[in-house]
């Protein structure tokens, strides 16, 4: 019994020795790359198409504040964004959520891309194919000109000199 005693109470002092380690570590206030890690995936809700790490406003400097706080307090990224995006919706998050009828920002710009690659292509493909020259019939009932007929007689006449 005197054993068991004894065992109880290193095992209980060794435990009260490792949760003090514990709770001092907890208390380590957030860094400013851990605090700016998380801003960054955030943008201001008052500034136009700044991202909260960069924004120099007093409001900014606020909400960095409160992601401190809230790591601090030991809340995850998740935790942090999810509670700016129920404050502020999601024009908040620098990556919109990929739900919903945010998927069209995922998929729209490589449709366009590949519609423009096809259309570009077909297009170059068309430009670049020779012309088939119109058959030309050289009949009394043509309607050409005698001038023309002349013309096209010396060009052929020409070309088989030339050979």
């Amino acid at each position: 019994m005197k054993k068991f005693l004894y065992t109880f109470i290193f095992t209980f002092l060794l435990g009260a020795l490792f949760t003090g380690v514990a709770f001092a570590q907890d208390n380590t206030p957030p860094t400013d790359d851990e605090v700016n890690a998380v801003a960054h995936k955030l943008y201001c809700p008052v500034c136009e198409s700044t991202p909260l790490d960069v924004c120099p406003t007093e409001a900014c400097k606020d909400w960095r504040e409160l992601i401190r706080t809230m790591l601090a307090e030991g809340k995850t990224e998740d935790d942090i964004l999810q509670h700016f995006e129920a404050q502020y919706g999601a024009r908040v998050l620098a990556e919109p959520p990929k739900e919903g009828f945010y998927w069209l920002v995922y998929l729209l710009p490589p449709v366009i891309i590949l519609a423009g690659a096809v259309i570009l292509f077909r297009s170059l493909k068309e430009w670049t194919k020779p012309k088939a020259a119109a058959p030309v019939s050289g009949g009394a009932g043509s309607g050409t000109s005698p001038e023309k007929d002349d013309y096209v007689a010396r060009l052929e006449e020409e070309l088989k000199n030339k050979r």
